[in-house]
């Protein structure tokens, strides 16, 4: 099928450095022989100098088109229909690679000018809202003019190698009900680096560890790996199996949860007392009969001793499973941002994240939340280059 991938942003962060070397990698293999970019611009760009800044090439230049949009004004939002003529067989697939305040308000513009018929999808960025209630408002905002199979939200966590390595493990007929309570002692799901916010202030100070990576990244492993895949597993049903599996898991206890900030955030940030977390932990309970009893810890954190994203499970027995990305069984899967244009030019839903997944991690981390924002004290410090075993709950 015929698609154009219109990237609202397309001289932003993200697409320079991870959407047009990707795209270029594709171009050169032959996968994008269908496929026409629109990129979209609040100031006048030169695609073959932009193209030259971010892959060092113009290998891309004759799918390239760039459109310049005050993004704010709804005429020019008639002009990108009439650009698109979104009549035919054409999908259009509308990225937005901005920051998450103009998401909402760009979805609206669409909506309001006739582009949201029904050859056209919407990719979303993370954070998905900030807490629950503005997650909820986020959804109900986007959805007055595109329906649920029209959004692909995207957490780019559940197609990197690790998550992808999980599910052949899980989907294996020898592994089909190796993991319950039976054998298992304890999960332990973590993402953390080794550099601290850099440029990232405002961002961050806005955000924190929590919103950042924890519930949205560590959650969708979460789900992974608590749901059942014994009965007629298939792929097409994953949002249904991740929603079924949250649905078991325990509102977080503030009681055994830990909110800590590197040495020298405030200076970093400029912002003297800063309550903002760079590091956080929660410990997690499912219902779930298979899985009642075993430990779940959620951990992730700035400043640490090394960059890592890791899955360990740890058996009664003593054994251990490691997932890992970029050493995951030897696997060779693709980029996860190749891996999500892919799926989103097929139409396959199944690695985006649905609103039901959205609400239900925020609910399980709202107390947490709560308790953090009402108590006013200062996150314990700890020194940069700390392990996760360092800072204990």
């Amino acid at each position: 099928m015929n698609t154009k991938l219109v990237i609202f942003g397309i001289t932003g962060d993200l697409s320079r450095r991870k959407l047009l070397p990707v795209l270029d990698d594709m171009a050169k293999r032959g996968s994008l022989s269908d496929v026409e970019v629109v990129g979209i611009s609040r100031r006048q760009v030169d695609a073959s100098e932009l193209l030259m800044s971010s892959v060092g090439d113009d290998t891309l230049m004759s799918r390239v088109s760039i459109l310049t949009m005050d993004l704010a004004d709804s005429k020019n939002y008639k002009k990108l229909k009439d650009h698109l003529d979104l009549g035919g067989t054409t999908q259009i697939l509308i990225y937005l690679a901005v920051p998450p305040g103009a998401s909402a308000q760009i979805a609206d513009l669409l909506g309001e000018n006739g582009l949201n018929t029904a050859n056209v999808r919407l990719l979303f960025e993370k954070p998905f809202g900030f807490d629950l209630e503005s997650a909820k408002e986020f959804i109900s905002r986007t959805g007055r003019y595109f329906n649920e199979q029209q959004i692909y939200r995207i957490d780019h966590y559940a197609v990197k190698d690790i998550a992808a390595a999980l599910l052949d493990f899980k989907t294996e007929d020898d592994n089909l009900n190796q993991w319950s309570n039976k054998s298992v002692k304890s999960i332990t799901i973590e993402a953390t680096e080794s550099i601290d916010i850099e440029d990232r202030a405002a961002f961050y100070e806005q955000t924190g560890a929590l919103r950042d990576v924890l519930q949205g990244h560590l959650m969708q492993l979460l789900a992974l790996v608590l749901m059942d895949t014994a009965d007629d597993f298939k792929a097409e049903n994953l949002p249904k199996y991740r929603l079924k599996a949250l649905d078991t898991v325990s509102p977080a206890n503030p009681k055994l949860a830990t909110r800590g900030q590197y040495e020298g955030y405030d200076n970093d940030v400029s912002n003297p007392g800063s309550l903002v977390e760079t590091f956080a932990s929660v410990e997690l309970q499912s219902a779930d009969p298979r899985w009642d009893g075993v430990q779940i810890r959620l951990v992730t954190g700035k400043a640490m001793d090394k960059k890592c994203t890791r899955i360990t499970v740890e058996y009664k027995d003593g054994r251990t499973d490691v997932f890992e990305e970029g050493g995951v069984l030897g696997a060779n899967y693709p980029a996860a941002y190749e891996h999500v244009l892919l799926e989103a030019i097929k139409g396959d839903e199944y690695i985006f994240t649905t609103s039901d997944e959205i609400i239900r991690s925020w609910e399980i981390l709202a107390p947490v939340q709560k308790a953090w924002s009402d108590s006013g004290t200062q996150p314990m410090v700890y020194p940069r280059g700390s392990s996760i075993n360092d800072i204990t709950v």
